[in-house]
């Protein structure tokens, strides 16, 4: 039972590091152009009502934007996020994560 739990445990371990770094941020910067509009070209929002992207983390930045594109995520400028999130493929979205998630 112990060996079947370290298995688990390594399968686990091996999964997340696999998808923790999925996206390319040089092309997520490119694709990423047109959230700069209000989360600011390095990432940093332009208004108080825009959350900084920057050195956000990468897994929460993946789930955010699946939850807009699915409609999931609602309130406050939601709207205006689906709207935007609704043209972006699954490898869209982990490369423009892992563009705003290797800023500082």
């Amino acid at each position: 039972m112990k060996h079947f739990a370290y298995i688990l445990i390594g399968l686990s371990s091996f999964f997340i590091a696999s998808t923790a770094f999925a996206g390319d941020a040089s092309a997520g910067k490119t694709k990423a152009a047109i959230c700069a509009s209000c989360h600011g070209a390095d990432g940093i929002a332009i208004a108080p009502s825009y959350p900084n992207l920057a050195g956000q983390n990468e897994a929460y930045l993946v789930s955010a934007l699946k939850a807009y594109k699915e409609k999931k995520r609602n309130g406050g400028l939601a709207a205006i996020m689906q709207m935007q999130a609704a043209g972006l493929s699954d490898e869209d979205i982990d490369n423009i994560a892992a563009y705003y998630s290797s800023l500082k």
